[in-house]
This record gives structure tokens, sequence and C-alpha cells, in this order.
């Protein structure tokens, strides 16, 4: 994976997702990305769950990484959602979190999954790239966002 804007699934973006609460931003972002992957919903949803129990993935400053390793993937894949009412991921800052991004990867993809991880980490740390996602109203806004973060890298 070079980018992050790789890692997107454009099918898999939504700018203002009116999910209410953890559990139903789980069960719907879950049934979106099985959808555009062709993957049962049921079994990403359960895979995401059990990443989720074994402790949160609210990261802070209002941002959570849900994620979880399937098999039928041949790469590591994400979404991102921008809820328009904060929910709780139990974050590590205890701040409700309104940027969401779904990582599945490839059952086996061990280091791939970590290094998809850590990217994605990075780039949710930086408050310029969570204010520009928390204006996004399209998914070519968000997409826009990230572009010009990889360009910057690039620089």
């Amino acid at each position: 994976m070079s980018s992050l804007h790789d890692l997107l699934h454009l099918g898999a973006v939504y700018p203002r997702a009116r999910w209410q609460g953890r559990r139903q931003v789980l069960a719907e972002f879950s049934e979106g990305m099985a959808r555009t992957l062709s993957l049962d919903p049921r079994r990403v949803h359960e895979a995401v769950l059990e990443r989720e129990r074994l402790g949160s993935t609210g990261v802070g400053e209002g941002v959570a990484i849900p994620h979880a390793r399937l098999d039928g993937l041949d790469r590591p894949v994400g979404g991102f959602a921008r809820l328009i009412e904060p929910a709780d991921f139990d974050a590590i800052d205890q701040r409700r979190c309104d940027l969401v991004f779904m990582l599945l990867t490839p059952s086996e993809a061990g280091a791939d999954h970590l290094r998809a991880l850590a990217r994605v980490s990075r780039l949710f740390r930086q408050e310029a790239i969570r204010s520009a996602l928390r204006k996004a109203q399209t998914a070519e806004d968000v997409l826009n966002v990230l572009v010009a973060r990889q360009a910057d890298d690039a620089a």
C-alpha cells in the first residue's frame, strides 16, 4: 500500500453519517464495507466486534479506528465516516468520536495490517487533517483532503 488514498475505498466513504452510538456505527459501517467489498456483512461485523472487545479503538482527538482481519481480502482496505452525532468509543482521552476510519485487512496480513494501521493513525494525529475532514461534505471532499496530504508528504 503506497498511500492512504490507495487504501480508501470510495464506496465506503460516509462524510455525513447519521449513525448514533458505537453499536450502530459499527453495524452500519460493517454493512457498508461488506457491500462494497462483496463480503458477508455478518462476518465483517463479527470480526470488527471481536477486535473491539479486546480494547477501545478510540485513539483520541475524536478519532476511532475500528479494524479487523478477514478472509476474502487480497489487500488492506479502509472506509471513512464523519458522524453527525459523535459516538462513545471509550477513547483514551474520553472524547466522543466523530471521525471513524474502518480498516479491514487479509487474515494473513500481519505486517501489512500493522503498517496500514500505523499510516492511518499517523494521518489522524494531524490537527489540520482532522479539521479538514470535519468540514468535508462529500466523498470527493474527503478524497481531496487525503490527496492533498499525500502530495504534501511527497514534497
